[in-house]
């Protein structure tokens, strides 16, 4: 693919909505999972952040792979 191909705002605005709405999906998930679990085993609060902030990495990290797959599947460029 050549890196001067110009491009595709179509599949870019897609893939930026599709980034935003999974995302904030992803990420409100993840919160909520931790402050739920922090608050139904009454861990405190450090270790309720704490854990919030474990499921929200992991779905930092999940938004990622799933960008990765979606640009494979609707190159920006081309």
């Amino acid at each position: 693919m050549a890196a001067n191909a110009r491009i595709n705002w179509t599949n870019a605005t897609t893939l930026a909505s599709v980034a935003v709405l999974v995302g904030t999906e992803l990420v409100g998930a993840g919160a909520a999972a931790g402050w739920a679990i922090g608050g139904l085993f009454q861990l405190g609060d450090m270790a309720t952040h704490l854990l919030q902030a474990v499921f929200v990495l992991g779905a930092l990290s999940a938004l990622y792979a799933f960008l990765r797959a979606a640009l494979a599947h609707e190159p920006i460029r081309g």
